[in-house]
């Protein structure tokens, strides 16, 4: 679900604000079928929950810390790309 780069954008969106199908069409510039198919996705693996707010629906993140998963799996990757160690404490392993 994290791989494809329109369900990510669409993720980071909502990041602070629940929004309608319309208003993320707009700010990305997509086609909302395009849209309307990956918030289907989203909300069948429960990444985004789903409101009405009289004749709109907004979506919004389930759980933020399914952007904090995507930071982090960014932050190896490139740790990763750039052959760079990783240092942590091995207390932040368990």
């Amino acid at each position: 679900m994290l791989s494809n780069e329109t369900r990510l954008k669409i993720l980071f969106l909502l990041e602070n604000n629940a929004l309608d199908v319309s208003t993320i069409v707009k700010e990305l510039d997509l086609e909302q079928s395009t849209v309307s198919h990956q918030l289907s996705l989203l909300k069948k693996h429960q990444l985004v929950s789903v409101e009405r707010d009289g004749k709109r629906i907004l979506y919004s993140l389930r759980d933020p810390h399914i952007l904090t998963i995507v930071e982090m799996a960014y932050n190896h990757g490139s740790h990763v790309l750039k052959h760079q160690g990783h240092h942590y404490p091995s207390n932040q392993l368990l």
